[in-house]
């Protein structure tokens, strides 16, 4: 189905997900040199999307993998199914001893898989699963080493299996806020790709896109403003996700054009800590006098 980079921005135009020449680019080149593709920015404009778009328009199975500080081995590849173990030892003093035993209950008939050994394990029938490994940099740096071996060669070590390697390479989207650095040695294995905020005409096609009952004025009222918000300093900075929830709740409440009140109303839709929502009162008058709103 992807022959170009047209291509590209044909499927995910086709989900709704705006693309611009760079990213559609870097995913083609991924998809094209079966490459897990490294996408970094800040939170909340639009690196999961990526992945979930690619399997919706590729009609392929989308598998993902939520990082967090303590993911270790068993959850993230696989774990033996040790009551099912357990059983088939009890089985085996009741009945007729078997020397096997030990070799039996350590096949893959006793192995539960966890996301990174059922992408790695899907059946080769022209099927290409779409791997998610979603905010990788919260993740132990353990955890990155151990993800070297699958990045390179797409296979896994299991001491009691031995090596099992993929029978249809997947298409691997990593994601990264950068709370803090991912290893070079990783990064080497990936095509890289950063998504910055996106520019007031894109965000206004973003929300005309996904939002497409809230009125023009109050649209680019928006994306103005929130161009302003942006350029101040804040802990987190509100990306595209927060600009829709904050879209849609200006829907619901029928709101057709931006004032004090209703920011006031609104703000928890684009700030989730205390100190930026404080630090937004103090400066909002600055923002709703800004020549561009």
């Amino acid at each position: 189905m992807i022959e170009t980079i047209q291509d590209v921005e044909r499927i995910m135009a086709g989900e709704r997900y705006i693309c611009d020449s760079e990213l559609a680019t870097a995913v083609f080149l991924a998809l094209k040199m079966k490459k897990p593709l490294f996408l970094e920015g800040e939170t909340g404009v639009g690196k999961t999307e990526v992945a979930k778009v690619l399997s919706q328009g590729l009609k392929h199975p989308l598998i993902r993998l939520q990082c967090y500080e303590g993911l270790d081995v068993n959850t993230a590849l696989y774990e033996w199914n040790y009551p099912k173990q357990i059983l088939n030892i009890k089985l085996q003093e009741i009945g007729k001893h078997s020397e096997q035993a030990e070799e039996n209950i350590f096949s893959e008939d006793y192995l539960i898989k966890r996301p990174l050994l059922q992408a790695i394990q899907q059946e080769a029938d022209g099927t290409t699963v779409v791997l998610l490994i979603d905010e990788l940099d919260r993740a132990d740096e353990e955890f990155e080493a151990f993800l070297l071996e699958l990045l390179s060669d797409f296979q896994v070590t299991i001491p009691e299996l031995g090596t099992l390697k993929a029978k249809e390479i997947p298409i691997v989207i990593l994601t990264s806020n950068r709370t803090r650095e991912v290893h070079d040695a990783l990064k080497r294995r990936c095509l890289y790709h950063w998504i910055d905020y996106p520019s007031m005409e894109k965000e206004s096609q973003i929300l005309r896109e996904k939002i497409p009952k809230l009125e023009r004025r109050l649209a680019d009222q928006v994306c103005r403003f929130m161009q302003q918000v942006r350029s101040a300093e804040f802990l987190k900075r509100p990306g595209i996700a927060e600009t829709l929830d904050w879209a849609q709740a200006l829907l619901l409440l029928h709101r057709d054009h931006l004032d004090e009140l209703t920011i006031k109303a609104t703000e928890g839709c684009l700030f989730k800590y205390r100190e930026d929502l404080h630090r937004f009162r103090d400066q909002m008058s600055d923002f709703l006098q800004s020549e561009s709103l």
